[in-house]
C-alpha cells in the first residue's frame, strides 16, 4: 500500500491526497507535522532530509516534494487526462505547476499565515495588503488563460490543475477583498463540485 506522511490540512498533502482519490489509489495517510510532530525525528529525516511534508512511501521508493509526488501518481497510477498523453500537454501542465511555485505560492502563503495562523493583534496589515495584491495579479494571469481554456491544459483536468485548484480554495474562502475574476471562479467551482476535492481539499483551514 502507498503511504503518505503528512497532516490533512497541509496544502501540499492535499494535492497528493486529492489526486490519489481521483485516480482510485488507496493511500494510507499518517498524521505527521504541525501539532502532530514527528517530522523533526531522525527517522523522518532519513526519509526526507528537508523535514517537510509530504513524504510518499511506495514499496522501496521514497519521494518528497509534493509536485514530484503528484507527477509520480499521475504517471504511475493515473491515466489520461491526469497524466496528459501528448508530451506538449504534459509540458504545459508542468508549466502551470511551476507557475504556482514561482509566482503564486509566496503571496498565498503569506496571506494564509497572516489570516489563519497569526492573532489579529499581531498581524502585519501592510504585508497582508501587499500579499493580496500580488496574489490578485497572479490569479488574473490564470483568469486570462481560463478565458479561452476550460482547464489549465486542454479540455479536461490534468495534474497541472492540482496545485492551483488547491490554492483557489483558499483564495475564495479567506477573508479578503478579491478582484472579479469570473473565469477563475467558474473553473474553481468545477472542482468544488467534485467529491474527491471536497473530501481532501475543502477542509477547515488551520
Amino acid at each position: 500500500m502507498v503511504r503518505v506522511l503528512g497532516r490533512a490540512n497541509s496544502i501540499n498533502v492535499q494535492k497528493v491526497m486529492w489526486l490519489g482519490a481521483e485516480v482510485g489509489l488507496d493511500i494510507d495517510r499518517v498524521n505527521i507535522g504541525g501539532p502532530f510532530g514527528g517530522n523533526d525525528k531522525p527517522e523522518y529525516f532519513a526519509k526526507n532530509p528537508t523535514g517537510k511534508i509530504p513524504t510518499l512511501e511506495d514499496g522501496e521508493l521514497i519521494l518528497w516534494e509534493s509536485h514530484t509526488i503528484v507527477r509520480y501518481i499521475a504517471e504511475v497510477y493515473g491515466s489520461s487526462p491526469w497524466w496528459p498523453e501528448k508530451i506538449e500537454d504534459r509540458y504545459h501542465a508542468n508549466q502551470w505547476m511551476d507557475f504556482y511555485v514561482s509566482t503564486l505560492h509566496p503571496s498565498m502563503t503569506s496571506m494564509y499565515y497572516t489570516l489563519i495562523r497569526t492573532a489579529p493583534e499581531d498581524r502585519d496589515l501592510a504585508s497582508l495588503d501587499k500579499a493580496v495584491t500580488e496574489a490578485g495579479k497572479a490569479w488574473t494571469i490564470v483568469d486570462g488563460h481560463l478565458a479561452n481554456n476550460k482547464f489549465m491544459t486542454g479540455t479536461a483536468p490534468t495534474m497541472g490543475d492540482i496545485p492551483l485548484a488547491c490554492a483557489a480554495y483558499r483564495w475564495h474562502n479567506l477573508d479578503i477583498s478579491r478582484p472579479d475574476l469570473p473565469h477563475l471562479k467558474a473553473w474553481y467551482e468545477t472542482f468544488a463540485a467534485r467529491l474527491a476535492f471536497q473530501q481532501n481539499v475543502m477542509l477547515p483551514m488551520s
